[in-house]
Formats: structure tokens, C-alpha cells, sequence
């Protein structure tokens, strides 16, 4: 299992306070605070060799061609993909919207069917919505059930589709989504299949081979990277047929005055300098969870959320968003508080020196779903613990009487 209190002092900011408070920082849903091990190898690249990649003959160049290149390795054999189907985003927003321009627009053609759900984050959601209006597809969602679940009658709508997009787990209600199921029913129409592990990949092992998924979009700096580094995968028969998303250098092979010829992947799809610091932070946090073992991180983060939900189910007039089985979730638990706006609570925890989110988490469609305007989440990683939890109700419960 994982000790959280040793793990707590790789992270230099966990020791500050806020607001005279000890910090408890409960919003990595959002985005994980970074170990010292992540600081210190962005640090080394800055300190010893600051270089382009893939276009100097000089040492400095060279050392950070190899080092950027070793981390595309280290990513792929991550989520079992080979290196060559390794893409680096800045985000998983962009990876996502790589895949509508570069695949959707070339592919999709009118009358078609695109999917996908109600908890999908915008970043999904509204590059598909666009690309059914440009192409003039047909848009479909599925929707969920009481407990922020797809009920399996849902899974119909994935029959036929052209492309299907499916966040793999909800960063609303932390619900787990079956996409094995979801893209076999999609392949058997002769489909294509992208989930957004965002929300996933940071938290439990995820095999690309095993889901059969098609493209995979997760951040960096929700898995204790830089912030400004995300991956597509992507299968490489896929990549291969593709039209680069951007144009410019290194995704080119050669220029002339009438024509061009692009590289091959993953070079073709990443134009430009790259976020080569944030690359090598990717590897070092990586090198990081891999230590830790992904199923302790898995494990750490079933035991914390149902040490959370049990603990604000004793709250009175607190409703719990999502699943409540803690096993069919991620480390995050949305809720309301009757009477109390989120953005107040999230006020009165801040003055306690604890951090949470509070709004519609760029998930709008599924709160207009539930009838919320809003909701506050909690949201867990590695370092923390109960007594963060014990913090998070305390808090709660002072505003609960400062608004009753």
C-alpha cells in the first residue's frame, strides 16, 4: 500500500499554509501538484542541457534529443502502445481536437452517426457537436442513469456509429465507463473509437491493447507532470492515413517550391519546438507512479473516496453525486449541499486552507442533466489522507452553519 505521510514530503508545496492553514489540497481533479523528483529533472534539463530537439548536431541538442525521445518510450510502454503511436499535445483538449480535424474531417460524411455521452467533458463533447454540424452527421448522446451511470439500453446508440467519443471516467461523478464494451460495439459497425482517459489514466493502469481503443487523449499535469504536455494515442494504421494537424517544422520530410512531403509518425503531427521541459517532467512522473505501482495508486484512491463518502454521508443534507459503489469510481466525490451555493462552500474551505473545485467542471450538459447549476468536488491523488478528509467535513459543516 501506498504511505501517504512519506509520499506528502516529496511535495515542497504541501508545506505551505493557506490563509494561516495547513494546506489540504483536494482539487486534482484539476490539475496534481508535482514532486520534488519532477521539479528537479525540469530543473536539470534548464540547468545542463537547454536544446532544440530533433535539429542540432551540438552535444546540448543532442542530449535533449535522446532524453525527449527516451520519454516517448517510457509513455508508450505506460499505457502498452508502441513509441511511434505516441503523439505529444499540449494538452488532452488539443490531442482531442487533432482527432476531429485530422481524422473527423477527412472521414465523416453526412447522414453519418457521431456519439457520445452526457458526463463527456467539453473537450470531447464540443469538438464532435461541431464536427455533426460542419459534416452535417447525425449527433447523438447517451445518456445516464440515477446513479451517473450508462445503463446498458444506452449502448444501442453506439451500433452504426461513424466515431464514438467516450470519456472514460466522469470528472463530475467519477463514474467508470465500460469502454471495452463501448468500442467493440463500435468496431462491429466498423467504427472508431476515442476515450478521454484524463480522468483515468492518472489513476489506475490503463492497456490500450486490452480496451481496443482507438485514440486515447490524456495531461500531463493531472499525473503529477508540467502543466502544458498531453499525449495522443493513437493507432498507428490510423496515424499512418492521416493529414498532419499542423504545418511548419520537423513534421517535414522535405519543401519545395510546388510541394511538400510531411514526416513520418509521430513526427508528422507534432510541428514546432515541442514543450520539451514538460516532456521531460512527463518521464519523471511517470518514473514516479511506475514506483508506486499503479494498482497501489489504484487501491490508495478506492480507500480514500470511500473514506470520503462515508464520512460526508453524515452530514445532513448532503447529496452525493454518482455512483456508491467507491470500486465503480475515480478519486473524486461531487456533491451539493442544500441551501449552501458551491462557490460559498468553496469560499469557506479556502479559509480554512483547503482547496476544492466548485462550478460546472467544464461538464455543463450533465449538470443541465441532474438539475444542478453547479456542484463542489473533492478530488484525491496519492498524498492524501484521512485526516484531509476530517478537514474537508469539518470545514463543510461550519458552512453549513454559516448558511443555515
Amino acid at each position: 500500500m501506498i504511505d501517504v505521510e512519506k509520499i506528502k514530503k516529496d511535495f515542497p508545496i504541501l508545506e505551505r499554509k493557506v490563509n494561516g492553514k495547513r494546506l489540504v489540497y483536494l482539487d486534482n481533479a484539476a490539475t496534481t501538484q508535482k514532486p520534488r523528483q519532477v521539479i528537479d529533472a525540469v530543473v536539470d534539463y534548464y540547468s545542463n542541457y537547454n536544446a532544440n530537439v530533433h535539429r542540432g548536431l551540438h552535444t546540448l541538442a543532442e542530449e535533449a534529443t535522446i532524453a525527449y525521445d527516451e520519454v516517448r518510450k517510457k509513455v508508450a510502454k505506460f499505457i502498452n502502445a508502441k513509441p511511434e503511436e505516441i503523439i505529444f499535445t499540449k494538452n488532452s483538449t488539443e490531442a482531442l481536437n487533432l482527432i476531429m480535424y485530422a481524422y473527423g474531417m477527412s472521414n465523416v460524411s453526412a447522414g453519418e452517426k457521431l456519439v457520445t455521452t452526457i458526463m463527456d467533458h467539453h473537450s470531447s463533447f464540443v469538438p464532435l457537436q461541431i464536427l455533426a454540424k460542419r459534416k452535417n452527421a447525425k449527433f447523438e448522446i447517451m445518456d445516464v442513469d440515477k446513479e451517473g451511470e450508462i445503463p446498458e439500453k444506452e449502448y444501442e446508440k453506439l451500433e452504426n456509429a461513424k466515431i464514438a467519443s467516450v470519456v472514460h471516467a466522469s470528472n463530475v461523478t467519477g463514474t467508470i465507463n465500460d469502454i471495452a464494451s463501448m468500442s467493440k460495439i463500435v468496431h462491429e459497425g466498423d467504427g472508431v473509437f476515442i476515450a478521454d482517459g484524463s480522468q483515468s489514466v492518472p489513476h489506475m493502469k490503463i492497456d490500450v491493447k486490452k480496451l481496443d481503443i482507438d485514440f486515447l487523449a490524456f495531461t500531463g499535469h493531472k499525473m503529477l507532470a508540467p502543466m502544458g504536455v498531453g499525449v495522443l494515442y493513437g493507432k498507428k494504421e490510423l496515424l499512418e492515413k492521416m493529414q498532419p494537424f499542423l504545418y511548419g517544422g520537423d513534421m517535414i520530410l522535405e519543401v519545395h517550391e510546388k510541394e511538400s512531403k510531411w514526416a513520418e509518425i509521430p513526427a508528422k503531427f507534432e510541428a514546432g519546438t515541442p514543450n520539451v521541459e514538460g516532456v521531460i517532467g512527463l518521464g519523471a512522473a511517470i518514473d514516479y507512479l511506475e514506483k508506486l505501482g499503479m494498482d497501489n495508486v489504484r487501491k490508495h484512491d478506492i480507500a480514500i473516496t470511500r473514506y470520503c463518502m462515508d464520512e460526508l454521508g453524515k452530514i445532513r443534507e448532503v447529496r452525493i453525486l454518482g455512483p456508491e459503489n467507491p470500486e465503480k469510481r475515480t478519486a473524486l466525490v461531487g456533491f451539493e449541499m442544500k441551501g449552501v451555493h458551491p462557490h460559498d462552500i468553496a469560499q469557506v474551505l479556502d479559509s480554512e486552507g483547503i482547496a476544492i473545485r466548485a462550478g460546472h467542471h467544464c461538464a455543463q450538459p450533465l449538470h443541465e442533466r441532474a438539475g444542478v447549476i453547479a456542484t463542489a468536488r473533492a478530488s484525491f491523488y496519492i498524498y492524501n489522507s484521512k485526516e484531509d478528509v476530517d478537514a474537508l467535513c469539518n470545514a463543510l459543516e461550519k458552512a453549513q452553519k454559516l448558511f443555515a
